[in-house]
């Protein structure tokens, strides 16, 4: 994968003034997710459908603790 842009990647609204959030960004056919103070760190690449099937779960409370 080639180097993601800085101004592609954004974050929830719902993190305002969070410092431990997430960053999320779309391609063709995949989705990326990385921490956002460490824009140079690892990323978590998906494909359209693992990061769909993930959405689904998180709506439908399978990661609630």
């Amino acid at each position: 994968m080639h180097a993601i842009p800085d101004n592609t990647w954004y974050k929830s609204s719902h993190s305002a003034g969070a410092n431990n959030c997430v960053e999320v960004t779309h391609g063709p056919g995949w989705t990326a997710v990385r921490h956002s103070k460490h824009h140079t760190g690892p990323m978590l690449v998906f494909t359209d459908g693992e990061w769909e099937a993930f959405l689904a779960g998180a709506k439908a409370g399978e990661f609630d603790k």
